[in-house]
């Protein structure tokens, strides 16, 4: 009769320890990350690894020293061995390249310096094949005004006549000005003198992307049957480029345009700063225009099946203007409005907090149900390694591969590439060209577009032309895909275990997020799953050494913890158990860490509590078998 009862009182303490021990697990989750669920259904989108190519600057295969989309097939494979899940391509489209692509001529034709449609179609075989996706950039605000369109459009031409946004301009004392004060983005008045017919039109970029007019409804049907043309090529969705700017305020009763009211911090009235652009961005109709191509989507893949197709929309705009990009009650919108804060809210002297708060801001800020995405760089924002410092790549890496969501990566961010200082002679970016030699270097976008870095062979593996579009980066010979292959814990092998992780583990696809700083050094991101291992993504931001207690923030965690990935600036190995007391971080480092094989994590009102399972179901045993002895 004692042993029962002994058995019993063990029980009875093992239930205390645990209350959902033989029970259902608790389904608590913060609304805003996670799915918090094994079996809940993940969209491929929700947890992908994107990757941006500028097609000019990743592999040039006919030697005219600019990229091409036989060289993007040529090196899929390379995206495949990254853990890349799809990749966006910057404008492959018929342009003059006024814009480096962004100045579209023809919408559903390729651009002859980058290939046929017959290479299209080869690159989405091959992708295809890979299992890798391919999304477009989808270019609404503006065209070309080598575009028929414009030039059908400027004569008037009854079809045309109101593609563009047109006006007679301001008459003072006799002569013709221009109809508002508005500023475009590369300087200088957003309204163009056409002598032919006569008029000003809009640009809010540079003057030969005249501004479409999306109060026709004709041009927003036109431009949906652009994303269904490219749809009927198996592309899996678009990046919407400068989304804020496709509509503008319309013209009043007397069809003049209000001027917009300057900002005091800017005393450069050619400079796009000069103005608050209240009347150019962020228009309500803007958002109702995305939910629209969502629709297009939408009932594409009901026609012809199939996976999820999307949209990603780049906007700058204040973070509540961002969320509604998602959609609404009642209508679906872009499924990752992008992520810019990791860009425009850090620098190279933030520290933790600021860190930690950064993070927050978005997923706090995200509506109900919808998925979070990162966004580290891309073709007009300087290198991770410039912005926050070379020493800091990995820990970036580290941080959205860990975190919630998609994660966006820009070619050669995974290598560690630089920006490449580009001489006033050599600059083509229209952004920098209309400037002059002394501010050049403020608005140039050509640092970070600067060719891809294959090998430390001529022009870096990149062309065996005489001449690349851009000069390559000096240190070429030993930030490459070659080099960086060879060695263990180089910027690229770090990433891809990054990502092997993230593919294999449950938590870091599923999994509920803690984001918190533990000193003004070291951030640490957690995250836990019922039933799976915990991990625990740690970044110490600044140059000293830190030792942490993990337990006095995470106090449910179990003494120690297992090196799952791991950096050069390391001590510690993969596969080391560390203690959760006292662990130290050099200078700079980063690690993740994860609960051993003998804890679970179960969550409760908001808590992740680990228990030793197996070694009390063990020691149970023992007890058992010494009692049932006897």
């Amino acid at each position: 009769m004692i042993k029962y009862r002994l058995i019993a009182f063990l029980a009875v303490l093992l239930q205390l320890h645990c209350p959902t021990l033989g029970q259902p697990y608790p389904n608590y989750h913060a609304d805003f990350v996670g799915i918090g669920d094994h079996g809940a259904d993940l969209k491929w989108w929700q947890t992908a690894a994107f990757y941006q190519i500028y097609p000019r600057s990743f592999k040039d295969s006919n030697g005219d020293g600019v990229g091409d989309l036989n060289g993007i097939a040529e090196q899929l494979p390379y995206l495949k061995e990254l853990g890349i899940t799809a990749t966006w391509l910057s404008p492959i489209f018929t342009s003059p390249m006024a814009d480096f692509g962004y100045d579209i001529a023809n919408f559903t034709e390729i651009a002859p310096i980058f290939g046929t449609m017959a290479d299209f179609e080869h690159l989405m075989e091959v992708a295809k094949k890979l299992d890798i996706k391919i999304i477009l950039d989808f270019v609404p605000n503006h065209s070309s005004d080598e575009c028929e369109w414009f030039r059908r459009s400027a004569a008037r031409d009854p079809e045309f006549k109101d593609f563009y946004v047109w006006h007679p301009g301001r008459m003072e004392n006799g002569n013709r000005h221009p109809p508002s004060n508005w500023i475009s983005v590369f300087r200088g008045s957003a309204w163009q003198w056409h002598e032919g017919r006569q008029e000003f039109y809009l640009h809010q970029f540079v003057k030969k992307q005249p501004d479409l007019n999306y109060r026709n409804p004709k041009v927003r049907e036109t431009m949906s049957n652009v994303l269904r043309f490219w749809l009927g090529k198996g592309v899996a969705g678009f990046r919407i480029d400068a989304v804020p700017h496709v509509f503008e305020i319309a013209p009043d009763n007397q069809n003049q345009y209000r001027d917009e009211p300057r900002n005091d911090w800017d005393n450069d009235p050619e400079d796009y700063g000069y103005l608050q652009h209240i009347y150019t961005k962020d228009q309500p109709e803007t958002i109702d225009l995305v939910y629209s191509w969502r629709a297009v989507l939408d009932a594409h893949q009901r026609e012809h099946g199939g996976e999820d197709r999307i949209l990603m929309a780049e906007t700058y705009s204040p973070i509540d203007i961002v969320m509604q990009y998602y959609g609404n009650a009642t209508a679906e919108g872009a499924q990752l409005p992008f992520n810019f804060l990791l860009i425009s809210e850090l620098s190279n002297s933030s520290n933790a907090h600021a860190y930690e708060g950064t993070v927050l801001k978005w997923l706090q800020h995200m509506p109900k149900g919808r998925t979070a995405n990162w966004v580290l760089g891309n073709h007009d924002q300087p290198r991770v390694g410039s912005r926050l410092g070379r020493d800091r790549v990995d820990m970036l890496n580290m941080l959205t591969a860990t975190l919630p969501g998609a994660s966006v990566t820009y070619q050669g961010e995974e290598l560690g590439m630089t920006n490449v200082w580009i001489s006033w002679k050599d600059t083509v970016d229209p952004s920098a060209c209309n400037t002059n030699p002394s501010i050049y270097e403020q608005y140039s976008r050509d640092p970070e577009r600067t060719p891809f870095q294959w090998t430390d062979a001529q022009d870096a593996g990149f062309s065996n032309a005489s001449k690349t579009w851009l000069p390559i980066a000096v240190d070429y010979k030993e930030v490459n895909v070659e080099q960086e292959r060879q060695k263990p814990l180089s910027h690229l092998n770090v990433f891809k275990q990054l990502w092997q992780l993230r593919k294999q583990s449950q938590t870091l696809k599923r999994g509920e997020t803690e984001v918190k700083a533990l000193s003004d050094a070291v951030l640490a991101v957690k995250r836990y799953l019922e039933r799976d291992s915990t991990y625990l993504t740690l970044l110490n931001i600044y140059d000293g050494v830190e030792t942490i207690n993990l337990l006095q923030s995470f106090p449910d965690l179990p003494p120690q913890l297992k090196v799952v990935v791991v950096t050069e600036r390391s001590q510690v190995k993969v596969g080391d158990l560390v203690n959760s007391t006292s662990l130290q971080l050099q200078p700079k480092d980063s690690l993740v860490l994860q609960t051993t094989s003998s804890y679970y994590s179960y969550a409760t009102n908001g808590e992740t509590r680990f228990l030793p399972v197996l070694g009390v179901y063990l020691w149970l045993a023992q007890v058992g078998l010494y009692l049932s002895s006897r």
